[in-house]
């Protein structure tokens, strides 16, 4: 006999993107495909499909794929800089996405797109006042990422950061779900959140390390083996507050030798050349652009464009050694990989005890 499922639990994110949890899986590149997006949105979460690693055909597959897979709302991760995010915007519409996230906000008239042919929008945001203007450009929620998290992130904790959101959005009476993110794993974490005025919890880490997620057997037990002290937010992989896991080139980067991380840096971008049949010529075209809008060494600007590479190495191929494993500080709290369903009634289960509890008090 099977056991008993955990009650839903109903809030204005839940409702606004129909599911019956108010727990997301964020899009992380070379991670969140198919299978992760649609076991967790089969669990009664939301899955998301991260498509900035992806090619626009691939997307196209990968909702496919998706959909094939489960009859519940998902969503897709998009950056809004990429030259084809009309074309993509235009897909999602076609096949009926249900949620667009983003790392950095769309312009106004895409979000009006979207909103328009009923796609919620969703950015992710880092400080209070980013909060207040998305929400003022149409954005439905938001996913607000303390520097706990990992990958790209900030300096203020989570702990810190989303009462600062939560509060601006209150002073300019913005009535927006806010989600957060940046250490969250368990139902004590998402019983927290609720209590800070939070409609739900982002994790991409604790999704990570499941056994739906396609991310090699022994890199997931490289996770596993780290403690608390174990990442490191580093500018020296692509210029850019970045949480990594220490790896061997890592190590190099932040070792302050600048011959070591030369040599490391332009090593990688020969790598990223040759895999990618990008010439020289058009990776330096670039690096001085990048050059031009803002203060990154070449180093970082080398480095910069062939992050997703790195990324590759280390998630999909297995190098831990050559490759970046992006992760939060929760890496250190993590001991097993249960399914993604098994995971999300974990935390239900929890977090309805907690939230018990605490009603029971005073």
């Amino acid at each position: 006999m099977s056991a008993a499922r955990a009650a839903g639990l109903s809030t204005s994110f839940t409702e606004l993107v129909g599911i019956e949890y108010p727990i997301v899986q964020t899009g992380m590149g070379w991670v969140s495909g198919p299978s992760l997006t649609s076991a967790t949105s089969n669990a009664g979460g939301l899955g998301i499909l991260a498509s900035a690693t992806m090619t626009y055909g691939e997307l196209e597959a990968a909702i496919a794929k998706t959909k094939s897979l489960t009859s519940k709302p998902f969503g897709v991760n998009m950056r809004a800089d990429a030259t084809d995010a009309p074309e993509r915007i235009d897909l999602l519409i076609r096949e009926g996405v249900k949620v667009a996230s983003f790392a950095l906000a769309p312009k106004p008239e895409l979000i009006k797109k979207l909103k328009d042919h009923g796609i919620v929008v969703i950015p992710s945001i880092g400080a209070a006042k980013h909060a207040v203007k998305v929400a003022s450009w149409g954005a439905d929620a938001v996913i607000v990422q303390g520097g706990e998290g990992g990958g790209h992130t900030g300096p203020v904790a989570t702990t810190l950061l989303l009462p600062s959101v939560l509060d601006a959005l209150a002073a300019k009476d913005i009535d927006m779900p806010v989600v957060a993110a940046g250490g969250f794993f368990d139902g004590r974490g998402l019983a927290a959140a609720l209590a800070y005025g939070a409609q739900g919890v982002a994790m991409g880490t604790r999704f990570l390390l499941t056994s739906d997620s396609a991310v090699p057997d022994s890199v997931k037990q490289e996770y596993l083996q780290r403690g608390l002290n174990d990442t490191v937010v580093s500018v020296k992989v692509d210029g850019m507050p970045h949480r990594v896991l220490r790896t061997p080139l890592v190590e190099a980067l932040e070792s302050g030798s600048p011959v070591k991380a030369l040599f490391a840096a332009a090593r990688n971008a020969n790598e990223f050349k040759q895999m990618t049949g990008m010439r020289w010529t058009a990776m330096l075209k670039d690096g001085r652009t990048m050059k031009k809008s803002g203060e990154r060494t070449w180093q970082q600007v080398i480095m910069a464009g062939n992050t997703p590479m790195l990324l590759k190495a280390g998630l999909v191929e297995g190098d831990t050694r050559a490759g970046v494993l992006a992760s939060g500080q929760v890496v250190g709290m993590i001991e097993d990989l249960p399914s993604c369903d098994e995971l999300i009634q974990s935390i239900m289960t929890q977090a309805h005890e907690r939230l018990k509890t605490l009603g029971s008090l005073g």
